[in-house]
């Protein structure tokens, strides 16, 4: 479309305004309406390689591939705009090349994953796929110049990802990077009993708040998820619920700070936690995701007692990113290497053999030789099973940027410095001969075992027996690795497992209503309403819109008020001098 036709909307309150005609003047103007005339092929039977006219496509019958990159957060809402799309009619495909529109789900975290989210736009583009953008990468910086003109679904506007895919189908190119609020209040993010199909189907993803309280420094993922915004306890135990009554097993609670839930809505973690605990079935875990160590610090008592539930992994992911003080200032961290080191001396003593995985950023701006050593110094003290070693990357439009840098190759060796001493220790050999119950839950990437995990969430590889998939087994360990351990099933211990319900099939969509299941075709037996709100930035795309079944609150008199509206921007356009191209 030409740049002098491209419309941004926000809402449908901006199509019309101040100095726009009155329709009793529409009169006078409507010999400057020009009629747009498709031309027609004077030859007869040659086809041409133009694309149809978008009024001739069908959406919700093409093939879409969907890619996620990044955290638990992320995957969980590449899952839900699945769900939303399969529901509709929409084929997901594992297949990129036969896919009619490429989904990118982006992870702003580090340059290499941006890199990867730039080169599969690129590689869609020269395929001539559809695409439509989705996660922290746009939400943050929607105006980059390898973003423009295509669409984008903001991190907080999944339930509305079929709307954007259709007009994305048609043509149009629609961004929706608006935030949920009720009252003026910020929520958590889209509605959690939205469609959903789970990439493993015993395994469900329970976003419990998005952003954080936070503003570290080098950090970007504030910049796309914003400020802490907690969903409330009621509705996250209901999520829990129908994940057990649809087959799952093991329950993950993320967010960008879990240990800050709660504090925007008058409740905190734990009161959540003892809610949980109540509906988890026996033979089913839950596994509580990352908490920085300032708000954890408040609720030791209670997150200990929590820990060594019999359902609850003894498991606690604490980022500590750097042994230093003055690091953690720059930082911006909120919290001193003493704070990190009485969490984890609390937690190992008050819940036997638990489980503590951190984060380490290399090369930090800023961090000196000696820096770095009171680091290796707190790896070497705790010996950590699980560490995430990250060489700093500066991100755009972080004050870290624009400190001065670490050389590229100082950063590049304390890294391998690093990782060569978390390699040198081997954290589960004393464990050969145990027995331990485990969870199974998946495939081992070279498909050659199960996947299992006992109850401080360390990984326990077994035979690939059909049976054991989504059982709670006793095993007896045989080997350790650096990463790992295998086990041997007891041939006389007792199987648990954790629902009696059938877990769903790999694909099949999760939450789906009655009304739904009886619908003619993946849908529902809904007709098309006007959609109660449409905020797209679209080049002019149709006025009406399907409104999904999640997304009908009742608004009667909304939807009749809205009808109206678009009822007289339709005579606008028709009496105007205005002349529209899509």
């Amino acid at each position: 479309m030409p740049a002098a036709c491209e419309s941004v909307l926000e809402d449908i309150e901006d199509i019309v305004s101040a100095e726009d005609l009155k329709p009793r003047d529409r009169q006078f103007v409507r010999r400057n309406v020009f009629p747009k005339v498709r031309k027609r092929n004077s030859q007869k039977n040659v086809q041409t390689d133009d694309e149809p006219p978008s009024d001739s496509i069908i959406p919700g019958v093409q093939k879409i591939w969907i890619r996620t990159w990044g955290c638990s957060h992320n995957n969980s809402d590449g899952e839900y705009m699945a769900g939303q799309l399969a529901a509709y009619g929409y084929k997901i495909t594992d297949n990129s090349a036969e896919a009619d529109l490429w989904l990118l789900n982006s992870c702003t975290v580090k340059n290499p994953a941006e890199d990867h989210f730039r080169n599969s736009i690129k590689k869609a583009q020269e395929g001539k796929k559809k695409v439509v953008l989705a996660g922290c990468v746009p939400q943050a910086q929607p105006r980059q110049e390898y973003l423009k003109g295509l669409s984008i679904i903001g991190v907080q506007q999944i339930d509305r990802v079929v709307e954007v895919v259709e007009e994305t189908i048609k043509g149009h190119s629609v961004r929706l990077l608006g935030q949920k609020k009720n009252n003026g209040k910020r929520l958590g993010g889209a509605r959690l009993d939205l469609p959903k199909i789970r990439k493993n189907p015993l395994i469900e993803i329970i976003s419990i708040n998005t952003g954080c309280l936070n503003a570290c420094t080098y950090c970007k993922t504030k910049h796309a998820r914003g400020d802490l915004a907690s969903y409330p306890v009621e509705e996250l135990v209901d999520r829990a619920k129908q994940s057990f009554q649809e087959g799952v097993c093991e329950i993950w609670l993320t967010s960008e700070d879990t240990g800050a839930y709660g504090r925007d809505i008058g409740t905190d973690l734990p009161t959540l936690l003892w809610k949980l605990v109540e509906v988890i079935p026996e033979g089913a875990m839950l596994r509580l995701g990352m908490t920085n160590p300032p708000y954890i610090l408040e609720h030791l008592e209670e997150m200990a007692k929590i820990l060594n539930h019999p359902r609850v992994y003894a498991f606690l992911h604490i980022p500590v990113q750097s042994a230093s003080d003055s690091v953690l200032m720059d930082m911006k961290r909120e919290y001193c290497v003493a704070d990190f080191k009485q969490v984890v001396d609390f937690l190992k003593e008050k819940v036997p053999g638990i489980t503590i995985a951190t984060d380490i950023i290399c090369g930090f701006p800023g961090e000196t030789d000696e820096d770095f050593q009171e680091t290796m110094k707190l790896v070497e003290l705790y010996r950590f099973p699980s560490l995430f070693i990250n060489q700093f990357y500066p991100r755009p439009g972080t004050p870290a940027a624009k400190m001065p840098q670490v050389p590229a190759a100082v950063k590049k060796q304390r890294t391998k410095d690093l990782s060569q001493l978390f390699h040198s220790y081997n954290p589960y050999d004393h464990k050969v001969g145990e027995r331990q119950r485990v969870l199974v839950t998946e495939e081992s990437f070279d498909s050659n075992y199960y996947v299992a995990h006992n109850p401080f969430y360390e990984q326990v590889l077994v035979p690939k027996d059909p049976l054991l998939m989504g059982k709670m087994v006793e095993v007896n360990i045989y080997e350790a690795g650096k990463h790992f351990m295998k086990g041997q099933p007891v041939s006389d211990a007792r199987v648990h497992t954790a629902s009696i319900s059938r877990p769903l099939a790999k694909g099949e969509v999760s939450g789906l209503t009655e009304e739904f299941r009886r619908s003619p075709q993946n849908g529902t037996n809904w007709k098309a309403q006007p959609s109660a709100e449409i905020p797209v930035k679209t080049q002019l795309s149709s006025w009406m819109a399907l409104q999904l079944p999640w997304q009908q609150e009742g608004g009667g008199l909304k939807i009749l008020s809205v009808g109206l509206a678009l009822l007289a921007v339709l005579v606008m356009f028709y009496y105007g001098g205005m002349k529209i191209e899509l």
